[in-house]
Parts: structure tokens; sequence; C-alpha cells
């Protein structure tokens, strides 16, 4: 419903962090971070030991820890230290090499070719070659209960002609599919431990490997020292602790038991900017929260908001997102109406609008043969989505 740009302000103690940086740009980040840690002498003596740890407070528990079949936001900001990707995405939205060194298109848009990187392996030791890639994308492909199925959708062949080099064969060209394989459908782990419960244990090929979780209490990564980029990572240890309620995740970083918070509630930013001892950095993002309706899945889809579009367009209409911006984001967010931010080059102005429609509403509801609608919805237990 709301694009990312209030949605995730993220927060932290100016003792332990620096200037602004994305948590999911995970390079720059921790360079920053070092360099604000070095500049503050909080490098020095004693206290280089006590700042190995960088302890991340998440609004929600993740989800299983496997890219192909993972769901959740909260997911991707521990699969950003966890699992490298094929390709990764800028601020700036400039897609750049990760795990393949570069690539070509075909003539026609059909053949999509990669020339991986030569000194990545995973956390169990094995190199992510051609063969491993190729594992992955199949798997994505192909699971019975993969989410990653509808982004790789038109990849109709993966190839592995030798072992630094990966062909996916398309059945159309797809502008998107580079965007995808900078998410979870690129993202690579050892094809040894898919059939050793990856979700659980995911052995994955990023700067941090795992080394235990327990649910709704705590994930804790290990710093990696084979990996191909190690240098420009400075912390040993990387615990993320699920706190769904805003004001206790906010008052863990002000006590000094969290480095970062991701998502500061909006009615509390004001409180963090006043802070000196906080630093509030908002993220321009590319996520939106959007209603998934289920049309033909089973009995649940025996329902007039399955059946007929037109209630479907009346619930469009009778919501009004700058109300919920006003009311629960405090002006911090950015109304949606379609999935595609400001910043994006498929933004398209002519989608937008103010307020709702309740008129246009009620006369398609009534077209549709209804007065009144019931549904359910399923959302995400934490302070906001129980707002809105």
């Amino acid at each position: 419903m709301q694009h990312g740009s209030g949605l995730f302000p993220h927060a932290r103690r100016r003792a332990r962090a620096g200037n602004q940086a994305d948590l999911n740009r995970r390079r720059s980040f921790m360079r920053k971070l070092c360099l604000a840690m070095a500049m503050a002498g909080m490098l020095a003596s004693g206290l280089a030991q006590a700042q190995s740890t960088l302890r991340i407070g998440l609004q929600d528990d993740p989800d299983v820890l496997d890219p192909v079949r993972a769901r959740t936001f909260v997911g991707r900001i521990v699969f950003a230290s966890l699992c490298d990707k094929l390709v990764e995405i800028t601020p700036d939205l400039k897609i750049v090499p990760q795990l393949a060194q570069s690539w070509t298109i075909s003539p026609d848009n059909k053949v999509l070719t990669f020339k991986l990187r030569t000194d990545a392996v995973f956390h169990d030791g094995t190199p992510v070659d051609a063969a491993a890639v190729k594992a992955n994308l199949d798997r994505a492909r192909t699971l019975p209960d993969s989410n990653r199925k509808s982004e790789l959708a038109t990849v109709a062949s993966v190839e592995a002609p030798d072992a630094h080099t990966v062909v996916l064969n398309l059945s159309e060209p797809d502008a998107s599919l580079l965007s995808q394989l900078s998410d979870r459908a690129g993202m690579m782990m050892s094809p040894a431990a898919f059939d050793k419960d990856p979700g659980s244990k995911p052995v994955c090929s990023g700067p941090y490997q795992f080394k235990e979780r327990v649910q709704n209490d705590r994930i804790v990564l290990e710093k990696f020292p084979k990996y191909w980029d190690a240098a420009n990572y400075h912390f040993d240890r990387l615990v993320y602790t699920p706190i769904p309620d805003n004001t206790v995740r906010l008052n863990n970083l002000r006590a000094g038991d969290l480095d970062i918070i991701e998502r500061v509630a909006p009615s509390d930013a004001k409180a963090v900017k006043d802070d000196k001892n906080l630093n509030l950095a908002p993220v321009t993002g590319l996520g939106f929260q959007a209603i998934s309706v289920n049309l033909a899945n089973g009995a649940r889809a025996n329902n007039p908001l399955a059946k007929d579009k037109r209630v479907r367009q009346a619930l469009d209409l009778a919501i009004d997102r700058d109300v919920l911006n006003q009311v629960i984001g405090e002006g911090m967010f950015q109304p949606a109406y379609q999935p595609f931010p400001p910043a994006s080059f498929a933004y398209n102005t002519a989608f937008e609008h103010k307020g709702r429609d309740p008129k246009k509403a009620q006369a398609l509801l009534k077209e549709a043969g209804y007065d009144r609608v019931k549904f359910e919805i399923t959302f995400g237990n934490n302070t906001t989505m129980q707002q809105v």
C-alpha cells in the first residue's frame, strides 16, 4: 500500500554507527560504518573486541532461510549478508556485478550469458561454479513450493558450457530478469546442502555464514573468512533479533542492547530525531505493501472478492491511502497506486490520484450484486500493520 520511503527508516545509536547507509547495500554500509567507528576512535584498545558484534533489531521474525521458499521482507535483510546473488542493485538502481563479473544479452534478447568470478566459494568450501548456479536456478524454477517460479518464468533452460559460464535461454525477452536476479531468485546456495534442510541451516556464499537460529529470538551469522571480499567486512558476528513491538524495539536501541533497528514507527520519528544519541536514516526503497487476493486456490477462493473483479476494484477505491499516510505514517509514507516508486523508470504518473471514491466503489458493488462483502485478511503481527 505504501512505498518504502517512509516504511523503512532505520535508526541506530550514534556511538556505534556512522553516516547514511542502507543495510541491504552491505558493502558500502560496512565500509562507512567501520570508517565512522574508526574516526570516532572506537576501534582503539579494549573497545575493538566489544564492537565486533553488530546487533540488529528486526520488526518481524523472518520465515524460512531458503531464498527459493522465502517470502518475508525481513528475510531479505538477513539474506543480504548471508547469500550472494548473481548481480547486485545499487541505491540508484544500477545493476552491478556480484557473483557474476559480467554478462551479455543476445541480439534477439532471448539468451543471457553470465561470466562468473573465479574466487567465490560456498560456506562449505565448494566452488560457486556454473554447475552450482545452474543447479540453483533449476531448483528455483522447478521446486514444487518455490516462490521464485514466477520471477524466473521466462527462463526456458539453463546451460553450463564451462566452469565459469552460465547461459540462460529465455522463452521470450524479459526486461525484468536481471532485476529479479539481484534479489532472491539470484541468490546462490550450495547444492550439497539442498537435501540437508537448507531452510533451517542455509549454506550460502555471502560474507557471513549461518551459525544458529532460535525461532522468535535471534539469528546469528559469523564472518566467513574465505569470502572473496572479506577484507571489506569488519564485524565478526551479526545478531538479528525480531521485536515486533515498535516501542520495545526502540527502547532496546536506546538502552544500548541493539545497534540498529529497521523500521522506526512514524510516531517515534520525531523523538528519534531529537535524541542526540540516535541517528535516523530514512531509506527510499523499492518495496511496497499490497493486498494479494486468493483467486483460485482452494475453498478460500469461494468468495465475492475472488470471483468478481468489480468487488476488488471497489475495495481499491474504498481505501484512502492519504489518510493512512497521515494517521499512521505521520506523512512519511509514499502512497502507492502502482508497484513502482517515483525513482523507477516504470513509474507512471497517470495512476496517481488523491483520496478515495466511495460513491464509485458503492456503484461497482451494486453492479456486482452486493451491498456489503466480508472477507478475511492475514497481515503481519506488528504494531504498524495492526494500525493499518
